[in-house]
């Protein structure tokens, strides 16, 4: 049995899988929040107490960096060692990987229903694949092949400076410096990015508000959800938050754009993270590709570019758990 985890500063999910059965198949499976436990070893421990098994080996997705075997996560008060875990599973391999390495690593084993492919493409055999996704912050990643099979690499490609298209994308900029001294694509295209989008667009395009949404986003602790809904609503849809999440979708296009060119993926490009599958029928519009294909003379070659969007929410589970039985 190989022991899976998906770590984040909210919640904590944890699997066991079986080789027979493969990554893509947990067999028992169980969410904690956090915030409730003083470690991951002790969430650890009482999951094993509930599903006792001798454990080969184990991965842990995790929101943060991972720097020689260990791991802070981001909003969340642990330091979580590979090392110090081994011990408390029996001397048994642990991997430690960013949440974004996680995504990728399960790429290879994701099944067609777990995509909505916007564009098939041309994929070049053995080419390189990118990922971007967007959840609570922007996450980038991208895998290549060894002669073997894709392995994956982290990055923190989500911090690079934004760069605007337009003129709107330029008076957004302005608009986000005076508030910070850097801003980073995930400012602008990420979960804690759309209350940015959304303050531009109210106070520079539209200059209204409406005052149910305001009332709503007054009260939130979290604004982003009641952004996307209020959004993508069919009736009573709120104006100012539609153009904030086309606003997004336009600047997550460019961006997975700059991300196909920085890694030559030809093999592939998906678009993972939380907020994509929310905002499916904005990205499934042909402005999408043409954002995403508008690079001047390299316009060609991302044409054949294919993408596709992760809609499966334990990808990150089922990555860690292809890195635990590899």
């Amino acid at each position: 049995m190989y022991l899976a985890g998906d770590i984040g500063g909210t919640k904590t999910i944890l699997a066991l899988f079986d080789q027979n059965t493969g990554p893509h198949t947990p067999l028992n499976i169980q969410t904690f929040p956090s915030a409730r436990y003083p470690s991951l070893a002790a969430i650890i421990a009482e999951f094993l107490s509930v599903h006792p098994t001798p454990i080969a080996a184990a991965a842990f997705g995790v929101a943060g960096p991972v720097v020689a075997g260990r791991a802070s996560i981001t909003n969340l008060a642990w330091t979580i060692d590979a090392a110090e875990l081994s011990v408390v599973l029996g001397d048994v391999p642990v991997r430690l990987l960013n949440d974004l390495e996680a995504i990728a690593q399960s790429v290879p084993i994701l099944k067609p229903a777990d995509l909505v492919t916007l564009t098939a493409g041309t994929p070049v055999a053995d080419g390189a694949i990118g990922v971007i996704a967007p959840g609570t912050g922007l996450g980038e990643a991208f895998l290549t092949w060894d002669g073997t099979r894709y392995r994956p690499h982290p990055s923190e490609g989500g911090h690079t400076t934004f760069a605007p298209r337009n003129q709107i994308e330029k008076d957004l900029l302005d608009y986000l410096h005076q508030r910070f001294s850097h801003v980073s694509y995930e400012r602008v295209c990420s979960g804690i990015g759309i209350p940015n989008l959304y303050a531009f667009v109210r106070d520079c395009l539209l200059q209204r508000e409406t005052p149910a949404v305001a009332e709503q986003l007054a009260a939130a602790t979290d604004p982003t959800p009641i952004i996307a809904q209020a959004g993508m609503a069919t009736e009573d849809m709120c104006l100012v938050c539609r153009t904030t999440l086309e606003l997004f979708v336009d600047i997550l296009a460019a961006e997975a754009g700059n991300l196909a060119l920085k890694v030559l993926a030809t093999g592939g490009m998906y678009i993972g993270g939380g907020l994509p599958p929310r905002v499916l029928p904005l990205i499934k519009r042909e402005r999408f590709l043409q954002i995403f294909r508008d690079k001047g003379r390299f316009s060609d070659l991302l044409a054949n570019v294919p993408i596709h969007v992760i809609l499966e929410p334990k990808a990150g589970l089922f990555g860690a758990a292809a890195a635990a039985m590899t």
